[in-house]
Protein backbone atom coordinates (compact mmCIF):
# COMPACT_ATOMS: atom_id res chain seq x y z
CA UNK A 1 0.00 0.00 0.00
CA UNK A 2 1.28 3.27 -0.85
CA UNK A 3 0.71 6.05 1.77
CA UNK A 4 0.26 9.37 1.03
CA UNK A 5 3.43 10.77 1.34
CA UNK A 6 5.27 8.18 -0.81
CA UNK A 7 2.22 9.06 -3.41
CA UNK A 8 3.20 12.73 -2.84
CA UNK A 9 6.79 12.43 -3.86
CA UNK A 10 6.27 10.10 -6.60
CA UNK A 11 4.26 12.56 -8.02
CA UNK A 12 7.05 15.21 -7.04
CA UNK A 13 9.45 13.46 -8.89
CA UNK A 14 7.55 12.25 -12.00
CA UNK A 15 7.02 16.61 -12.36
CA UNK A 16 10.74 17.30 -11.81
CA UNK A 17 11.62 14.96 -14.72
CA UNK A 18 9.24 16.06 -17.02
CA UNK A 19 10.32 19.89 -16.65
CA UNK A 20 13.96 18.06 -17.77
CA UNK A 21 12.31 16.76 -20.39
CA UNK A 22 11.13 19.78 -21.65
CA UNK A 23 14.24 21.95 -20.62
CA UNK A 24 16.57 19.27 -22.54
CA UNK A 25 13.96 19.29 -26.07
CA UNK A 26 14.12 23.11 -25.80
CA UNK A 27 17.96 23.44 -25.76
CA UNK A 28 17.88 20.81 -28.68
CA UNK A 29 15.47 22.69 -30.80
CA UNK A 30 17.65 25.90 -29.98
CA UNK A 31 20.86 23.95 -31.66
CA UNK A 32 18.72 22.99 -34.46
CA UNK A 33 18.88 26.71 -35.76
CA UNK A 34 22.19 26.24 -36.92
CA UNK A 35 23.17 23.64 -39.48
CA UNK A 36 26.65 21.82 -40.06
CA UNK A 37 29.06 24.27 -40.98
CA UNK A 38 30.61 26.55 -38.36
CA UNK A 39 30.38 26.29 -34.72
CA UNK A 40 32.84 23.49 -34.89
CA UNK A 41 35.66 25.99 -35.89
CA UNK A 42 35.41 27.40 -32.82
CA UNK A 43 37.40 24.36 -31.54
CA UNK A 44 39.15 23.48 -34.58
CA UNK A 45 40.67 27.01 -36.40
CA UNK A 46 43.08 28.64 -34.44
CA UNK A 47 43.00 32.10 -35.34
CA UNK A 48 40.09 35.38 -35.94
CA UNK A 49 37.51 33.26 -38.17
CA UNK A 50 34.50 31.50 -36.00
CA UNK A 51 32.40 29.68 -38.33
CA UNK A 52 28.82 27.77 -38.32
CA UNK A 53 28.69 24.28 -38.16
CA UNK A 54 24.74 23.69 -38.14
CA UNK A 55 25.26 23.58 -34.05
CA UNK A 56 28.03 21.28 -34.23
CA UNK A 57 29.66 21.81 -30.64
CA UNK A 58 27.88 25.09 -30.04
CA UNK A 59 24.73 27.01 -30.70
CA UNK A 60 24.55 29.27 -33.14
CA UNK A 61 24.53 32.11 -30.88
CA UNK A 62 27.80 31.44 -29.37
CA UNK A 63 29.28 31.14 -32.88
CA UNK A 64 27.54 34.75 -33.65
CA UNK A 65 29.19 36.15 -30.34
CA UNK A 66 32.76 34.29 -31.53
CA UNK A 67 32.86 35.75 -34.99
CA UNK A 68 32.13 39.30 -33.25
CA UNK A 69 34.75 38.92 -30.89
CA UNK A 70 37.19 37.14 -32.88
CA UNK A 71 37.22 38.97 -36.12
CA UNK A 72 37.86 42.62 -36.88
CA UNK A 73 36.34 44.08 -40.18
CA UNK A 74 38.21 45.82 -42.22
CA UNK A 75 37.93 49.51 -42.43
CA UNK A 76 35.97 48.80 -46.53
CA UNK A 77 33.84 45.46 -46.95
CA UNK A 78 35.15 44.11 -50.14
CA UNK A 79 32.93 44.73 -53.27
CA UNK A 80 30.55 42.34 -54.26
CA UNK A 81 31.98 39.57 -56.65
CA UNK A 82 29.65 39.33 -59.91
CA UNK A 83 26.84 36.75 -59.33
CA UNK A 84 28.43 33.70 -62.33
CA UNK A 85 24.99 31.70 -61.78
CA UNK A 86 21.50 32.16 -64.02
CA UNK A 87 18.44 32.68 -62.53
CA UNK A 88 16.22 29.96 -60.82
CA UNK A 89 13.94 27.80 -62.80
CA UNK A 90 10.27 28.36 -61.97
CA UNK A 91 8.83 26.40 -58.84
CA UNK A 92 8.41 26.58 -55.24
CA UNK A 93 10.25 24.97 -52.76
CA UNK A 94 8.05 21.96 -50.83
CA UNK A 95 7.56 21.74 -46.93
CA UNK A 96 6.28 18.28 -46.87
CA UNK A 97 7.76 16.40 -43.39
CA UNK A 98 7.55 12.95 -42.47
CA UNK A 99 7.53 11.57 -38.92
CA UNK A 100 10.19 8.72 -39.36
CA UNK A 101 12.87 7.71 -41.36
CA UNK A 102 11.82 5.94 -44.79
CA UNK A 103 11.90 1.80 -44.64
CA UNK A 104 15.33 1.18 -45.98
CA UNK A 105 15.32 -0.11 -49.70
CA UNK A 106 18.19 0.48 -50.37
CA UNK A 107 20.47 -2.28 -52.42
CA UNK A 108 23.56 -1.87 -51.20
CA UNK A 109 25.19 -3.59 -53.84
CA UNK A 110 24.18 -1.42 -56.49
CA UNK A 111 26.03 2.39 -57.27
CA UNK A 112 23.73 5.11 -57.04
CA UNK A 113 24.90 8.54 -58.45
CA UNK A 114 23.11 12.16 -57.80
CA UNK A 115 22.92 14.75 -59.73
CA UNK A 116 22.19 18.22 -58.56
CA UNK A 117 21.07 20.03 -61.49
CA UNK A 118 21.77 23.94 -59.81
CA UNK A 119 21.80 27.60 -61.59
CA UNK A 120 25.57 27.09 -61.42
CA UNK A 121 25.95 23.86 -63.45
CA UNK A 122 25.22 20.67 -62.84
CA UNK A 123 27.03 18.60 -59.55
CA UNK A 124 26.95 14.77 -59.97
CA UNK A 125 28.07 12.87 -56.92
CA UNK A 126 28.71 9.48 -56.90
CA UNK A 127 26.92 8.11 -53.32
CA UNK A 128 28.51 5.13 -51.19
CA UNK A 129 25.72 2.95 -50.52
CA UNK A 130 27.37 0.33 -48.98
CA UNK A 131 28.98 1.93 -46.47
CA UNK A 132 26.10 5.08 -45.68
CA UNK A 133 23.20 2.50 -46.55
CA UNK A 134 20.66 4.75 -44.41
CA UNK A 135 21.66 8.53 -46.09
CA UNK A 136 21.77 6.90 -49.13
CA UNK A 137 18.52 5.85 -48.93
CA UNK A 138 17.02 8.55 -47.18
CA UNK A 139 18.16 10.90 -50.12
CA UNK A 140 17.22 8.62 -52.70
CA UNK A 141 13.56 9.20 -50.70
CA UNK A 142 14.07 12.52 -50.21
CA UNK A 143 14.87 13.27 -53.82
CA UNK A 144 11.94 10.77 -55.57
CA UNK A 145 9.73 13.27 -53.04
CA UNK A 146 11.10 16.57 -54.93
CA UNK A 147 11.91 17.71 -51.36
CA UNK A 148 15.40 19.23 -52.61
CA UNK A 149 14.05 21.04 -55.73
CA UNK A 150 14.26 25.00 -55.83
CA UNK A 151 15.66 25.07 -52.15
CA UNK A 152 18.90 27.28 -52.12
CA UNK A 153 22.27 26.46 -50.99
CA UNK A 154 22.43 28.90 -48.26
CA UNK A 155 25.91 28.80 -47.50
CA UNK A 156 29.67 29.24 -47.75
CA UNK A 157 32.22 28.78 -45.63
CA UNK A 158 35.94 30.28 -46.89
CA UNK A 159 38.31 30.46 -44.05
CA UNK A 160 39.24 27.80 -41.96
CA UNK A 161 36.34 24.88 -43.43
CA UNK A 162 35.46 25.03 -47.57
CA UNK A 163 32.01 23.91 -47.69
CA UNK A 164 29.31 24.55 -49.20
CA UNK A 165 25.76 23.71 -46.93
CA UNK A 166 22.63 22.92 -48.96
CA UNK A 167 19.64 20.65 -48.23
CA UNK A 168 17.27 23.06 -46.38
CA UNK A 169 14.06 23.86 -48.47
CA UNK A 170 13.25 27.03 -45.66
CA UNK A 171 16.89 28.63 -46.69
CA UNK A 172 17.54 29.53 -43.21
CA UNK A 173 19.65 26.92 -41.91
CA UNK A 174 16.19 25.62 -39.54
CA UNK A 175 15.08 23.39 -41.60
CA UNK A 176 14.61 19.14 -41.98
CA UNK A 177 12.51 16.29 -43.41
CA UNK A 178 10.99 15.69 -39.59
CA UNK A 179 13.18 13.22 -39.18
CA UNK A 180 16.53 12.03 -38.08
CA UNK A 181 19.02 9.37 -39.52
CA UNK A 182 21.76 7.71 -37.88
CA UNK A 183 25.69 8.47 -38.17
CA UNK A 184 27.52 6.45 -40.88
CA UNK A 185 30.69 5.31 -42.41
CA UNK A 186 32.75 7.76 -39.46
CA UNK A 187 35.86 5.83 -40.40
CA UNK A 188 35.85 5.95 -44.17
CA UNK A 189 39.54 5.46 -45.38
CA UNK A 190 38.91 8.58 -47.49
CA UNK A 191 39.09 10.58 -43.67
CA UNK A 192 43.03 10.97 -42.63
CA UNK A 193 44.45 12.74 -39.97
CA UNK A 194 40.55 14.60 -39.15
CA UNK A 195 40.31 15.57 -43.05
CA UNK A 196 37.53 16.16 -45.08
CA UNK A 197 39.09 16.30 -48.64
CA UNK A 198 37.75 18.33 -51.39
CA UNK A 199 35.20 16.75 -53.04
CA UNK A 200 33.35 15.05 -50.00
CA UNK A 201 29.56 15.14 -49.68
CA UNK A 202 29.22 14.54 -45.87
CA UNK A 203 26.05 15.05 -43.56
CA UNK A 204 25.29 18.19 -41.26
CA UNK A 205 23.80 17.86 -37.83
CA UNK A 206 23.05 19.13 -34.57
CA UNK A 207 26.29 18.52 -32.60
CA UNK A 208 24.53 15.20 -31.02
CA UNK A 209 24.94 12.08 -32.30
CA UNK A 210 22.84 10.67 -34.88
CA UNK A 211 20.98 13.77 -35.74
CA UNK A 212 21.43 13.91 -39.52
CA UNK A 213 18.30 15.46 -41.82
CA UNK A 214 18.39 16.77 -44.66
CA UNK A 215 20.88 19.55 -44.91
CA UNK A 216 24.09 18.28 -46.41
CA UNK A 217 27.79 19.90 -47.17
CA UNK A 218 29.85 19.74 -50.10
CA UNK A 219 33.53 20.20 -49.68
CA UNK A 220 35.58 22.34 -51.90
CA UNK A 221 39.11 22.16 -50.52
CA UNK A 222 40.34 19.69 -47.67
CA UNK A 223 38.49 20.77 -44.79
CA UNK A 224 39.94 20.30 -41.10
CA UNK A 225 36.58 18.38 -39.11
CA UNK A 226 36.37 16.13 -36.49
CA UNK A 227 34.95 12.81 -37.89
CA UNK A 228 31.66 13.44 -36.70
CA UNK A 229 29.64 13.88 -40.47
CA UNK A 230 28.68 10.92 -42.22
CA UNK A 231 30.60 11.35 -45.54
CA UNK A 232 28.53 9.56 -48.14
CA UNK A 233 29.55 10.87 -51.52
CA UNK A 234 32.15 11.80 -53.90
CA UNK A 235 31.74 14.96 -56.29
CA UNK A 236 32.99 14.35 -59.86
CA UNK A 237 35.71 16.52 -61.68
CA UNK A 238 33.02 18.53 -63.17
CA UNK A 239 31.26 19.11 -60.30
CA UNK A 240 33.96 20.50 -58.41
CA UNK A 241 34.91 22.68 -61.11
CA UNK A 242 31.16 24.18 -60.70
CA UNK A 243 31.74 24.59 -56.73
CA UNK A 244 35.04 26.61 -57.58
CA UNK A 245 32.76 29.00 -59.52
CA UNK A 246 30.57 29.32 -56.57
CA UNK A 247 33.57 29.66 -54.36
CA UNK A 248 35.01 32.27 -56.37
CA UNK A 249 32.17 34.61 -55.98
CA UNK A 250 32.47 34.48 -51.98
CA UNK A 251 29.92 35.09 -49.78
CA UNK A 252 27.61 37.68 -48.22
CA UNK A 253 29.81 39.04 -45.28
CA UNK A 254 33.26 39.23 -46.29
CA UNK A 255 33.77 37.60 -42.65
CA UNK A 256 34.56 33.74 -44.00
CA UNK A 257 30.70 32.11 -43.15
CA UNK A 258 27.86 33.52 -44.99
CA UNK A 259 25.07 33.16 -47.65
CA UNK A 260 26.89 32.75 -51.01
CA UNK A 261 27.24 35.47 -53.47
CA UNK A 262 26.28 33.32 -56.35
CA UNK A 263 22.63 32.41 -56.86
CA UNK A 264 22.81 28.58 -55.74
CA UNK A 265 19.41 26.93 -56.17
CA UNK A 266 19.26 23.39 -56.52
CA UNK A 267 16.20 23.43 -59.81
CA UNK A 268 16.31 19.50 -59.82
CA UNK A 269 17.73 16.55 -57.72
CA UNK A 270 17.51 13.19 -59.10
CA UNK A 271 19.60 10.18 -57.75
CA UNK A 272 19.95 7.01 -59.78
CA UNK A 273 20.72 3.53 -59.39
CA UNK A 274 22.59 1.72 -61.89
Amino acid sequence: MVSQEQRRRQLAREKFLRQQQRRTDARRKARMRNSVIASVLAVVVIGSVALYTTGVLKGDDDTKQNAGSEVTPTESAPGKAPDPCEKPAEGKVKTATWKKEPELTVDKSAKYTMKLATTCGDIDIALKASAAPHTVNSFDFLAGKGYFDHSKCHRLTTNGIYVLQCGDPTGTGTGGPGYTIPDENLKDKSLKDNVYPAGTMAMANTGQKHTGGSQFFLVYQDSQLPPSYTPFGTVSESGMKVLKKIADAGESTGAGDGAPNATVVINKATVTKS
